[in-house]
């Protein structure tokens, strides 16, 4: 009864890149099965897009008998600086993630958030509880595959000889 409703989950990377690289790259759903902790549980989900691949607006709906049914919609997209979406998944769940770009001196600091309400049944609220280390760790690890994917799209340098 007096737990509470409202899930927060935010992890936050370093990566050595320009917001704008980041960005490019999680702004266009194409490019997710690239990064996305969900893709690299189920290679082998369904993805249908559902009209633009970019941008507000931009949709995919996914079917997998590992990591479960939903879709994600992008309901906000400030270039460089945030993107917002709509998440539902399973059956009735909702949620609402996001993306936070902050650039300092070479790299940005990516947040990748995650908010939803449990609604007000004992155990759903219980559930809640466990959501930040279910998730976070989901996002902690999609981070990882993110800041190795942006690396794989920055040019080598060449190494010198002393």
């Amino acid at each position: 009864m007096f737990l509470p409703s409202s899930v927060h989950v935010e992890r936050s990377l370093v990566l050595p890149a320009s917001s704008e690289l980041i960005y490019n790259e999680i702004i266009d759903l194409r490019q997710w099965h690239k990064w996305s902790p969900w893709h690299q549980q189920d290679p082998d989900m369904t993805i249908t897009y559902d009209g633009s691949f970019k941008g507000e607006g931009a949709s995919y709906r996914w079917t997998s008998d590992k990591v479960g049914n939903g879709s994600l919609t992008i309901i906000e997209a400030r270039p460089y600086q945030y993107i917002a979406t709509d998440l539902k998944f399973m059956e009735q769940g909702q949620a609402t993630g996001y993306y936070r770009f902050e650039s300092i001196d070479e790299a940005t600091i990516v947040t990748w958030g995650f908010e939803t309400n449990m609604g007000q049944t004992p155990i759903a609220k219980y559930m809640g509880l466990m959501m930040d280390n279910m998730v976070g760790s989901d996002f902690e690890h999609g981070l990882q595959r993110l800041k190795t994917h942006i690396q794989s799209l920055q040019p080598k340098t060449a190494a010198t000889e002393t």
